[in-house]
């Protein structure tokens, strides 16, 4: 595809990034900059091809709206081409092991010299800087989760081990920081001239998201503990719970209003264990917990899925469905919202259902005019938009510089 047939649209346009990540972090960051009309060119290496190519769909999901190049940027010629690219670009969003970028040669300050407003994000696991023997290893989305401390408090409690939340929490998570980041970082270059480099390293994003459990834990020793279907160790009523029918439902009882209907609904607002202004029915509160846990089972257990949904929520009493894909795709609101959309997978020339584009801009609206292209498909349109003739691209084609399918 040439740089001329893309479609302009969305707040990003006009905005050129370069990604280089593997994965999913960077890729998805790069895409969210995509669906919202930056132009995004994905260089991919030629020694190996991005793995997630191979597992399932993934790759024509998180790199639509993208053009691709597979280019070898550890070769003199590839460096070249890639300053080329960088020349006029707003981002770099690369994805590697800790100084690997430093280690061929294409420091910050190198890119620098080329496009000085260049915001450049680095993504990896452990980060650029800290103990040595940590920056340059490899790391994937469930060894973030356990060296950031998360894994550890999630699953059933003890003795069950920890489960790491899926799929791919991570990495999705870890995009959003480098997207975030690298917006702020690319509004102020815009307004200085000088660029930025944000060292985003994948546990840290982590440690970020732990609230209270890691406050707890750094200041008064408290490690928290798994609580599986309760929402924490010392709530009576579980959040999920099993219906009639065999489907879950979430509930999310808490609150002295919301426990007043509850008693209601259950039919305990003249049971002298009930009646008094209380927030939370903890475990450790004899009769009335006892008695609490035994009519929210016993009430489920007596209806389905959908209708304890219905009856908590017509009551004011907050629930939900544990959704399955079958439920999402034929629920009528997932349909009204339009959270689905449809584009092309050309590898198999089908067409996919996924997520659209998220969130929804009311005036500047996000769109998909392409799936994730194959490999080295947009390798001849975006040399010669570089000023490469037929010539020099068959060349690097047989250096191999350049590969394609």
């Amino acid at each position: 595809m040439k740089r001329s047939e893309m479609p302009v649209f969305g707040n990003m346009q006009g905005v050129k990034i370069i990604g280089t990540g593997t994965s999913i972090a960077g890729p998805v960051a790069c895409t969210l900059f995509a669906e919202q009309g930056a132009e995004v060119i994905q260089i991919e290496s030629t020694v190996a091809k991005d793995m997630v190519r191979f597992i399932g769909d993934i790759w024509w999901t998180e790199h639509r709206n993208n053009r691709t190049i597979a280019l070898n940027i550890r070769s003199e010629e590839g460096k070249k081409v890639l300053k080329e690219l960088l020349a006029d670009a707003d981002i770099l969003i690369e994805g590697s092991k800790g100084g690997t970028w430093a280690k061929w040669g294409l420091t910050d300050e190198v890119l620098w010299e080329v496009n000085p407003r260049l915001t450049i994000v680095h993504i990896s696991g452990y980060g650029q800087t800290g103990d040595p023997s940590y920056v340059n290893r490899g790391s994937y989305d469930p060894i973030g989760q356990a060296f950031s401390g998360f894994l550890a408090v999630q699953g059933e409690p003890e003795p069950a081990p920890p489960l790491a939340a899926k799929p791919y929490t991570c990495d999705y998570i870890t995009a959003l920081f480098a997207a975030w980041s690298a917006s702020v970082a690319m509004y102020r270059a815009r307004e200085t001239g000088k660029g930025e480099s944000i060292d985003v390293a994948q546990y840290e994003v982590l440690v970020r998201l732990q609230a209270d459990y890691l406050i707890n834990g750094l200041n008064y020793g408290m490690q928290a503990e798994r609580t599986g279907v309760y929402g924490n160790t010392v709530v009576a009523i579980p959040g999920v719970q099993m219906c009639k029918d065999g489907n879950y439902i979430m509930s999310a009882i808490g609150g002295t209003p919301v426990f007043k209907k509850f008693e209601k609904l259950m039919g305990l607002e003249n049971d002298p264990d009930f009646g008094t202004g209380y927030a939370v029915i903890n475990k450790t509160d004899g009769a009335r917990a006892e008695k609490a846990v035994k009519a929210y089972v016993d009430f489920c257990m007596s209806h389905t899925a959908a209708e304890v949904n219905e009856i908590f929520n017509a009551n004011g009493l907050p629930c939900t469905v544990v959704m399955t894909y079958e439920m999402m795709k034929n629920h009528p609101h997932y349909q009204a919202r339009g959270t689905f959309a449809t584009w092309h997978n050309d590898m198999k020339d089908v067409d996919l259902m996924g997520v659209n584009c998220i969130p929804f801009f009311k005036n500047n609206p996000s769109r998909i005019y392409r799936g994730g292209p194959v490999y080295g498909a947009d390798n001849e349109d975006i040399l010669e938009e570089l000023g490469y003739t037929a010539e020099q691209i068959s060349r690097l084609y047989e250096n191999g510089v350049i590969k394609n399918d």
